[in-house]
């Protein structure tokens, strides 16, 4: 028996040119039912412009591109989706209720507004005029109507910006929910502990072409670095000539290294120093993945 097909939007081949510069060159990607896709990469690396296709506000040069297996700017496709975009204008004399309502009124089957204030976590604010909120306050607003229509596939890009962490980790709790509901979602975001907390998979765009993709897991492994923290007295530029230290420096009575062989750095730290203390070990992060792999293809390019 044939696995249902989970595709809600696919992008096949996707060229985007502007004169000159090449924004996409041939991109591959697709978006599943049930999952949290996290879209990284550098600035200029083809994110912005490979979704502007997926939304229908921008068109491909060349490839193919399908939002629920239409094309993006037809009505039925656009009205299955949610978008929170970095920006938004909106009418700031309106209160909170009234763009909940206005928003709701577009689709023909909303999710309920207590539903969607509940979610977004903006029921203290719905007398509010939009103008008159913080703006961490607006981009939970702006979540707020994403939700509205009751998406199926949901565009989150740098949703958190501005917002302080109670509010950001609660906006995590709302996006696992979606999730589980099984809305698809792709999220660009500068913050990649972001990413590493809520993406089932991670693709990374450098130069309008995926660099790498799959698993945090399986980006992080790509990066055999683990970091060890530690108050020592130890000097820094000694440590960071030894075997295994990638890099070694002190900020304030703490050391931090970066080791590709951690346990036998560790031996040799407890030998020199008998009085250490407050070790911490961490593997690489999607951070230090990220970095390296990012690096790689600047190194190419120098190379090149």
């Amino acid at each position: 028996m044939e696995k249902p097909d989970t595709t809600v939007a696919s992008l096949a081949g996707a060229t985007k040119r502007y004169g000159a510069l090449t924004a996409l060159n041939g991109l591959d990607l697709m978006l599943h039912r049930g999952e949290l896709l996290a879209l990284l990469g550098p600035n200029g690396a083809g994110k912005s412009t490979a979704i502007g296709l997926l939304l229908g506000l921008v068109r491909a040069d060349a490839g193919r591109v399908e939002l629920f297996g239409k094309d993006p700017q037809h009505i039925d496709a656009r009205r299955r989706i949610g978008v929170m975009l970095q920006s938004a204008m909106l009418p700031g004399t309106l209160t909170v209720a009234e763009l909940l309502r206005q928003t709701m009124s577009y689709y023909p089957a909303p999710r309920r507004q207590e539903e969607t204030v509940q979610l977004a976590g903006i029921a203290d604010l719905l007398q509010r005029r939009y103008a008159n909120l913080s703006g961490g306050q607006q981009r939970r607003v702006q979540f707020a109507i994403a939700l509205c229509g009751r998406p199926e596939l949901l565009f989150l890009d740098e949703p958190t910006v501005g917002m302080d962490i109670d509010a950001r980790q609660k906006l995590w709790i709302a996006i696992r929910r979606l999730v589980n509901e099984g809305c698809a979602v792709v999220l660009t975001t500068h913050y990649l502990e972001e990413a590493e907390a809520l993406a089932q998979r991670v693709v990374v765009l450098a130069k309008g072409r995926v660099l790498s993709e799959g698993s945090v897991d399986a980006l992080r492994s790509r990066v055999a670095l683990t970091r060890i923290r530690c108050i020592s007295d130890l000097d820094p530029e000694a440590l960071a000539q030894w075997p295994h230290v990638t890099r070694a420096e002190r900020d304030g009575e703490r050391l931090h290294l970066h080791s590709d062989a951690p346990e036998k750095v560790l031996r040799r730290l407890l030998d020199a120093d008998p009085a250490l203390s407050e070790l911490e070990v961490r593997r690489a992060g999607l951070a230090e993945a990220f970095t390296a792999l990012t690096h790689e293809t600047d190194s190419e390019k120098e190379v090149a």
